[in-house]
Order: structure tokens, then sequence, then C-alpha cells
């Protein structure tokens, strides 16, 4: 990619290409792979924060920022088509599996399958960070798939289809907070792709996607914004509105080349001059292999 080497962009864009196929895949895996449910299931959508972090780290993110700075292509009112027509599937396929979620809960033991949510959500954390580390780790699919057979009720089958309208508006606004993301961030995109430092904010981005976990999990309150407030701090740190390093970078090139100019015209100058020397010693050698002149007889310029 032109702009960040995204671990899990790259690898996508490997599969399914760049642009706005790149977009609909790096913001539609949470709901293939079945993150976004395992995020409801586990009561992530409880408050409004939870909303908006889910929105956030799960469809936003580093990857998504990446993709629409690095691959999207066209001009400003073509990106925010392409995000539209991407935004408005995802929001669609979110409303479905948020009825659905209820449905799948009825027959789980959700205290096993919280944690396997939370451990998926580690892991995502890990990959982000690191592609390295995320080539030894299991995929979140696997994970996923692992805290369905583990947190398994047989007798609690039912086929009756439940759902919650709230719980699917819920669902409907987190995808929504994360196509407002990717909107933004094709909105001011020529300005961003001068002004943040885009590898900072995933690494910034995965540690706040790590801190997601423990309000799943109850170690910390539903109510305190610690993802978000991880996210705002590394927002800040990877603003460069100035872009001291690539001005930076540049002056000390052209500083560098100009040094170099005027060393070689020195050098150059010296060599003239010294070939005029040279050039004046041969002129008297070759006058003093003549015949001896007498004072008056001596040329005036000798």
């Amino acid at each position: 990619m032109s702009v960040s080497r995204h671990p899990i962009a790259l690898r996508l864009e490997r599969t399914v290409g760049e642009g706005t196929k790149l977009l609909a895949t790096v913001m539609g895996l949470p709901l293939v792979d079945g993150i976004f449910p395992a995020v409801v299931l586990a009561g992530a959508l409880s408050t409004t924060l939870g909303i908006i972090e889910v929105g956030l780290l799960i469809f936003g993110g580093s990857a998504t920022l990446a993709v629409v700075l690095a691959e999207m292509e066209g001009t400003r009112r073509e990106q925010v088509a392409s995000v539209l027509a991407v935004g408005a599937l995802i929001i669609g396929v979110a409303t479905i599996e948020a009825a659905l979620a209820p449905t799948i809960q009825s027959f789980l033991n959700m205290e096993i399958f919280t944690r396997f949510a939370a451990l998926v959500i580690l892991a995502i954390a890990a990959k982000t960070a690191s592609a390295t580390v995320g080539e030894y780790l299991p995929s979140p699919g696997v994970i996923i798939g692992l805290g369905l057979i583990a947190s398994f009720q047989p007798g609690a089958v039912t086929i009756q289809f439940v759902t919650d309208p709230m719980l699917v508006a819920r669902g409907a606004a987190a995808a929504g907070v994360g196509v407002a993301f990717a909107l933004s961030a094709a909105l001011f995109a020529p300005w961003l792709r001068g002004s943040v430092n885009i590898d900072r904010f995933r690494f910034g981005s995965a540690v706040a996607l790590g801190v997601l976990p423990l309000s799943i999990l109850g170690i910390i309150q539903a109510n305190v914004p610690l993802a978000l407030a991880v996210l705002g701090v590394t927002g800040l740190l990877a603003f460069d509105p100035e872009g001291t390093q690539s001005v930076g970078d540049s002056a000390a090139a052209v500083t560098d080349g100009g040094d170099e100019v005027e060393a070689d015209d020195a050098e150059a100058e010296y060599e003239d001059e010294e070939y005029e020397d040279d050039a004046d010693i041969s002129i008297d050698t070759e006058e003093s292999d003549g015949p001896s002149l007498g004072d008056g007889d001596r040329a005036p310029w000798l």
C-alpha cells in the first residue's frame, strides 16, 4: 500500500484487490468471521459508549483508515459515493446479525462464550499491531467456532425466532458509527494524507482494541470509556498538521545537495586555475629554449 503497510489490509489486498472492494472486505470482515455477533452476544452494545467503541474499533479503526487514504481512487465525490455504497451493505448485514443474536444466545452459555469473545478481540489487536505475531495466532473464525462449541447447550435449543428491536437498533448504530468514520476519512483524505501518521495510529488502535475486552469481561465498568480515551490519545499522537518529519527530510535533502554542488563548483574552479598555471609554465619553458636575448631585447611581458 502506498501510505501504510497495514498487516491486515495488506493480506486482504492480495486476495480481493484494491479500492472499493478492499474497503468492503475490511469493513465486512467482522460480519463474516463472527466478531460482530460475538461482540453483540457479549453485551458490548448495552451502552452508548459501547456502541461508539464497537463502531470505531471493529468497523472503523486503522485498517479502514489505511484503505481509504491509500487505496481509494477517484475524486472526493466518487470516494464518498463508494463509502456510502459499502456502508449501506454493512449496516444492512449488521442489522440482520443483531436480529439473530438473541436466537443464538438462547442455546449458549454466555459466561463461557463471553470469554471467547474477549479472546478473539485480543487476537485481532495482536494481528493489527504485528504481522509476525499474527502468523502464530489462530484466525478469529476459529476462535469463535471453538467458543460456540465450548458454550453450546443442547438442552436449551429452540427453533423459535427471538428478536430484540432495541438490540437491532444498537447493532445498526454501531455499524453506522464505523461508516461515519470511513466517510469522514474520505471527506478529509487530501488533508489527512499529509497530517496523520497511519502506522502510529495503527499501533494505538491495536492498544485501544486490546482494552475493549476489559469492558466485555466486566473488569472495568461499562460506562468508563477507557478504549475511547486510548483511541483519542492515539489520534493526538498520530496527528502532525505541519508535516515536520517530511519537511525536515526534504530540507535535509536540499541542504545536502546544495553543499555537494558548491563543493563541485569549487573543485572545478580550482582545476581551471591549476590548468592556467600549467599553461603559463609551459609557455615560459618553451620560450627559454630559444636563443638568449639581451635585457633590452626581452619582451616587456617577461
